[in-house]
């Protein structure tokens, strides 16, 4: 990468296994995993899959599962979640799923934990919690008893096994009082998005001064996050956040997130003035343009944050520019050339 501001720093992806419409559930967990191969082949250093419950327009339902269908596909590229939302699992369920995976590729695997829960009523019924579980607060006591079957500490004397032992590294999502959970307990930290530089710099600032060095980190390690597409023109880059935009709209305007639409589609649909307002708003904020541009502005939050790695999202209903898209960034930032990433 040309601009020294990112020299040595990690580019990686998140996707989110976006279904499409006239598609179904099972085409996209496979292009998640077909993406993941197209990842490793263009450099990037890691590859995660995201946790959604009952949405009609996600397939990833069980991150620890589609991860290790992905870690299967691959052979190179750093495998994990982001993330797996730990108020909706039990502590040992989840280091026993990581303990697996890690057994399964040693050495590959990364462990991102969020706190959120579902994102409707039913949902979170579903899960077993409640409206007052939502803020789930005892998160940082979760995070510290997963930690803990792996190094070998247990409240109830039994051993988590095959997981006891091994390493298998941590993020925390930062996400309201994430930023401290992760500097108290001394892990890395993925803060998002970037569309508020302001609220991730304080993040970031909040992450840093608090940091306590731990078996895990010995210094603070900060993944930024966020949407990122790349295009020849501003035009074709601004489409490819089309559809999430709009489905987005949707989803806040009648509380389900749709299978995304086809950019036509979207254009062509009479839109109330509140769902305007939304969709618009969803396309403003995003890193997106033509390749040296984009790679220009995320060297700049680089810059700002002092973050060690970027971790770039993009969903769209057009596959074949959504690969293309992740082809630019590689070029542009070098990331097939010798050197960190």
């Amino acid at each position: 990468m040309s601009n020294s501001a990112s020299a040595g720093t990690r580019f990686s992806v998140l996707d989110r296994s976006r279904i499409r419409q006239g598609h179904d559930a099972g085409e996209a967990l496979r292009d998640t995993v077909a993406l993941a191969r197209e990842a490793e082949r263009l450099g990037f250093h890691r590859f995660w899959v995201a946790e959604h419950h009952g949405v009609p327009g996600v397939a990833g339902s069980a991150p620890t599962v589609l991860a290790a269908a992905v870690a299967a596909a691959t052979r190179t590229i750093r495998v994990g979640t982001g993330g797996v939302m730990l108020p909706n699992h039990r502590p040992l369920v989840v280091a026993e799923q990581f303990g697996v995976l890690e057994s399964l590729f040693p050495g590959r695997i990364d462990m991102g934990l969020g706190r959120s829960v579902g994102f409707t009523d039913g949902v979170r019924r579903a899960l077993g919690r409640d409206r007052e579980d939502a803020e789930a607060d005892d998160f940082a006591g979760q995070l510290e008893e997963l930690l803990g079957w792996f190094r070998g500490t247990s409240p109830t004397g039994v051993h988590a096994r095959p997981s006891e032992g091994l390493t298998v590294p941590p993020f925390v999502l930062a996400m309201g009082e994430g930023a401290e959970i992760a500097a108290r307990s001394g892990l890395p930290m993925v803060i998002g998005d970037l569309r508020d530089r302001e609220r991730m710099l304080r993040g970031v600032e909040r992450y840093r001064s608090a940091f306590r060095p731990s078996t895990w980190a010995e210094r603070p390690y900060v993944v930024i996050s966020g949407t990122v597409a790349v295009a020849d023109t501003e035009a074709a880059a601004r489409d490819l956040l089309v559809p999430e935009a709009w489905s987005m709209a949707y989803a806040r305007t009648h509380g389900t997130f749709p299978p995304l639409p086809t950019v036509e589609a979207v254009r062509e649909r009479v839109m109330t003035a509140k769902e305007r307002e939304l969709f618009e708003g969803g396309l403003r904020g995003h890193v997106a343009g033509p390749a040296e541009e984009v790679v220009a502005e995320l060297a700049g939050v680089v810059r700002e944050t002092g973050a060690e790695e970027v971790l770039v999202t993009t969903s769209t209903y057009d596959r074949a520019a959504l690969v293309d898209s992740y082809r630019g960034l590689a070029r542009a930032l070098g990331l097939d050339s010798p050197g960190p990433g």
